[in-house]
């Protein structure tokens, strides 16, 4: 094992020396350029900065490579072109050979495998960063899948992130104060170490299962305790077809799973304080009744009352169009810095005409939404170009980093979707806008 973490740090520490030798004959080489070349190599440079740490995350299973892939969901905290180059990251990675696998489960729950399960497929069907799910039977016939953690991952998870961080300040990446870094460095790392406990996820599927249960279109897997560990996770085969099989059927079957997921999201927010903040469309699986089933809690965040209440503030602010208590939302949340830099309404105004599109609220959009030709992401872009005289007084907030997450995975999910909805009587449900 000490062998195993040594060949990570010397290879995560190799990238970062690299990225740090990048990064220095950028800066010396266009010294004396012009602004636009300037911004133009460092986006070269960011490019092929982002390439490789993807490449290097990429080949190595763990902490290191979820925190790739947690990256590329905040391109308000990275650089587009880092971002875009750790999505890949998103992909299955390779599954761990099985023998490891068996020598983990039989760790963990103390027992042989083939007296704890009648049967343990060999090859997973779906392989991720920290661990692997395998389809199982119990001695008394029942199906389950299986959840195995690769070894020694949480043993690395602090070391991994802590040189994956410095590459990313040694490449000028981390564009941010020092206390704002230990602040959403702080919530990555808590994520982390959340996912890499299946005892605390089982006891938030047995909370969310609690939450949901009159909702029987939404299902949620049940806990097998007596074949669970903090390192093994034991649970009911629920299973479904994949978005994309999904985004296939009629759209009176899509409206149902839309709406599922907004009150899946919106309904744990408001209604638990505690919300499901990984919306990868592999964590969840779909019915042709509209049934939706709901994999992977461990990233889980809780919010305090006030937190809850000012975002339903902020959201309420932005559907009515109130630009200035809007931006005294936006300090408030820690988003806009709190200075004496005036910024003109109509810089808000513009970015809500393209946010509350999906919302369909009058008068920004009328009657239903085509989420599968939607424009919003490509028109968010175009936006910023116009915008960058404003943006350094604005910044990541560790307070909404996990909702920015949600709410940007379960657009992408209806956009995969490719349905057409009215989604303001669900806003309205929820966010009581006064007339």
């Amino acid at each position: 094992m000490a062998n195993s973490s040594g060949k990570r740090f010397m290879k995560l520490a190799g990238m970062t020396a690299s990225i740090a030798g990048k990064a220095a004959k950028n800066s010396l080489k266009h010294l004396s350029s012009d602004e636009e070349k300037r911004l133009q190599a460092r986006s070269d440079m960011m490019q092929d900065v982002g390439i490789q740490i993807a490449e290097t995350l990429g080949e190595m299973k763990g902490a290191v490579m979820k925190v790739g892939q947690i990256a590329s969901q905040y391109k308000d905290v990275f650089p587009p072109e880092v971002a875009t180059a750790l999505e890949k990251l998103q992909k299955d990675a390779p599954p761990m050979p099985y023998s490891q696998i068996k020598k983990q489960v039989e760790r963990e729950l103390k027992t042989p495998i083939g007296e704890v399960f009648s049967a343990f497929e060999e090859t997973p069907f779906a392989a991720a960063s920290i661990g692997q799910v395998h389809k199982a039977t119990l001695p008394s016939g029942q199906k389950v899948v299986v959840k195995v953690q690769y070894p020694d991952v949480d043993e690395n998870c602090d070391s991994d992130l802590k040189q994956v961080r410095m590459a990313l300040r040694i490449a000028g990446v981390l564009n941010m104060s020092r206390e704002l870094q230990e602040q959403l460095f702080a919530e990555i790392r808590q994520s982390l170490h959340d996912e890499l406990d299946y005892v605390k996820e089982a006891n938030n599927l047995r909370v969310f299962s609690a939450f949901h249960a009159d909702d029987k279109g939404l299902i949620i897997p049940k806990v097998i305790g007596s074949h669970s560990s903090k390192r093994i996770l034991t649970l009911s085969e629920e299973m479904g077809e994949s978005l994309t099989t999904a985004s296939t059927w009629d759209n009176e079957i899509k409206q149902k799973i839309a709406t599922r997921l907004f009150h899946f999201s919106a309904g744990q927010l408001f209604g638990l304080y505690r919300m499901h903040c990984d919306p990868h469309p592999g964590n969840f699986a779909f019915r042709p009744d509209g049934s939706v089933v709901a994999y992977d809690f461990g990233g889980i965040r809780s919010y305090s009352d006030s937190e809850v209440q000012l975002f339903r503030r902020f959201a309420q602010h932005a559907i009515r169009g109130d630009v200035t208590a809007l931006e005294q939302d936006l300090v408030a949340l820690g988003i806009r810095s709190d200075d004496d830099t005036n910024i003109p309404g109509s810089f808000y105004e513009e970015w809500l005409a393209i946010g509350l599109k999906p919302l369909s609220i009058p008068p920004f959009h009328e009657g239903e939404f085509d989420f599968a030709n939607s424009q919003i992401h490509h028109e968010a872009i175009a936006k910023m170009r116009t915008s960058l005289k404003y943006f350094n007084q604005f910044q990541p907030s560790a307070t909404t980093m996990m909702l920015d997450r949600t709410i940007s995975g379960q657009y992408w999910n209806l956009v995969n979707l490719g349905v057409k909805i009215d989604l303001s009587p669900l806003v309205e449900e929820y966010f009581a806008i006064p007339d």
